[in-house]
């Protein structure tokens, strides 16, 4: 509780002073999902993960990579929760922001994610596919 305690602290400093869109300000909200998200608090970590990613894609772009590792931490907290659908949905889309961003041979975290989703579902043929692919 000392953690949550300390980053709720820092939350509450950062949107006093810089408001509540700044990026510094998005990156505790950011990292607070990620304590719930490990604390198993994943209403809250679902609900904090939106703010930031709201916050980010208004305040650098949807192409930012901050934006794009929210995304993939959505993907990451609702695959924790036996949500695959939804965890497919949101690493396909940092996925394929992040190809279109930065070039389809620098998406390795996001292909894993969702080369993870398609083995827990018996697709091997959809991760072979893109392994194959050299994706």
């Amino acid at each position: 509780m000392a953690v949550l305690k300390t980053f709720n602290s820092a939350l509450a400093g950062k949107e006093k002073i810089l408001g509540t869109e700044h990026t510094s300000t998005l990156n505790v909200v950011n990292s607070l999902g990620m304590l719930y998200k490990n604390q198993g608090r994943f209403k809250c970590a679902d609900i904090i993960y939106m703010r930031a990613l709201a916050g980010y894609g208004k305040a650098l772009g949807h192409g930012h990579t901050s934006t794009l590792s929210t995304i993939n931490n959505l993907g990451i907290l609702y695959a924790d929760q036996g949500r695959v659908k939804d965890a497919e949905m949101m690493y396909k889309r940092a996925l394929a922001a992040y190809e279109k961003v930065r070039g389809s041979e620098h998406t390795s975290i996001h292909i894993i994610n969702l080369d993870d989703v398609y083995r827990n579902q018996g697709r091997l043929n959809d991760a072979d596919k893109r392994a194959l692919a050299g994706k």
